[in-house]
């Protein structure tokens, strides 16, 4: 008789201090969507960004971003923070392949790598996510604005972003052939 693995994300959540012991000692593996809309050919028009309330009192605009849950694939794990973030209707359609546009690894030393979590070494994988429907931000998000391709890689959205989530976007647009 073999034991069975117990795979769904949403029984196995670590208590708050488990998840601060592991977030001490393991990379945390995250998901980061840069939601876009796109015009008929398919070419990206507008970048969607939340504007959210910092655990340190600050608020900053930023892409959406979460863990990836144990047994949860990646594409789940898109699903699952396009919905929490941008609400039901927001129809994202996350890409057939899960192949990342780029890796992104924050760190808590904010020298080293150009992105920054002040909790923990974390690896990212980022998306460009077309999004078809009406965003509602939802849970921690304050608000959420498309802007213009040129809008959201200025230098005015990029003071109000945190982390290197700015170098995201731009990263992002010039994925897509659209960084002004």
């Amino acid at each position: 008789m073999t034991d069975s693995i117990d795979t769904e994300s949403d029984t196995v959540w670590l208590s708050e201090d488990d998840l601060e012991t592991v977030r001490g000692r393991v990379p945390m593996v995250y998901v980061e969507a840069v939601p876009v809309r796109v015009d008929e050919l398919g070419e990206v028009t507008h970048v969607g960004l939340l504007l959210r309330g910092r655990p340190d009192g600050t608020i900053s605009r930023a892409i959406v971003s979460g863990r990836v849950l144990y047994g949860e694939t990646i594409r789940q794990a898109l699903n699952r923070h396009l919905d929490k973030d941008l609400g039901p209707a927001a129809f994202a359609r996350v890409p057939a392949s899960p192949v990342p546009f780029t890796v992104a690894e924050y760190m808590p030393n904010p020298t080293l790598t150009g992105y920054y979590d002040p909790r923990q070494h974390a690896v990212s994988l980022a998306y460009v996510v077309p999004v078809q429907g009406d965003c509602t931000p939802s849970q921690d998000a304050l608000e959420f604005a498309w802007l213009t391709c040129e809008e959201a890689s200025g230098i005015d959205v990029s003071a109000e972003m945190s982390g290197g989530q700015d170098r995201l976007v731009r990263l992002a647009l010039a994925h897509c052939a659209r960084l002004p």
